[in-house]
């Protein structure tokens, strides 16, 4: 039979397990430095997937713009601008001024590329319009996206055709008329 002091003697052994200080630092360490690999490669792909998803909503954006002018057989028109360093874009009549809850934020760490978009600009706001055939009403041109601490991706939509063809890009790596995205 085992006295109580033999049994005390047992349980410390058992207790004694665990890491030491140094092991436990090791650990950290390599936590930190794959967290400093991991974490630019991170950041870019967020930032590639807020550009796609501001892309996106312009394209339907002008879409709906143009479908509203067809059935509505009157001017539409997609307006774009900058509110406090945020872009935003609002869909609407040509007669009529977007109030401030027609105005859709892009992203806070999105920007509109001012020296390649080349929409309609009056006063800050860019703009296409689209007539009753769906047709773009003289007006032809691209916005370009970029990001806040990147400029070099960009994302852009264009308008190519007085029909009213749309499609998107991305940059590029060589310039073409001094524009990357094209």
């Amino acid at each position: 039979m085992q006295t109580r002091w033999q049994l005390t003697a047992q349980a410390v052994k058992f207790t004694n397990t665990g890491f030491t200080l140094i092991e436990i630092l090791i650990v950290v360490a390599l936590i930190g430095i794959l967290s400093a690999i991991a974490a630019p490669s991170w950041l870019g792909f967020v930032n590639i997937q807020r550009l796609n998803t501001a892309q996106g909503q312009i394209y339907r954006a002008m879409r709906e713009a143009q479908s509203n002018a067809k059935r509505d057989k009157i001017i539409w028109q997609v307006s774009f601008q900058e509110i406090n360093l945020v872009p935003h874009l609002a869909i609407h009549r040509r007669d009529a001024t977007p109030t401030a809850a027609h105005w859709q934020s892009l992203g806070y760490q999105i920007r509109i590329d001012q020296s390649e978009t080349t929409l309609y600009d009056s006063n800050g706001i860019w703009r296409v319009q689209f007539n009753e055939r769906g047709n773009t009403n003289g007006q032809m041109g691209k916005i370009t996206l970029k990001t806040q601490h990147n400029s070099k991706l960009k994302r852009c939509v264009i308008v190519s055709t007085l029909i009213g063809a749309m499609r998107t890009a991305t940059e590029q790596s060589k310039a073409k008329n001094q524009k990357f995205c094209y």
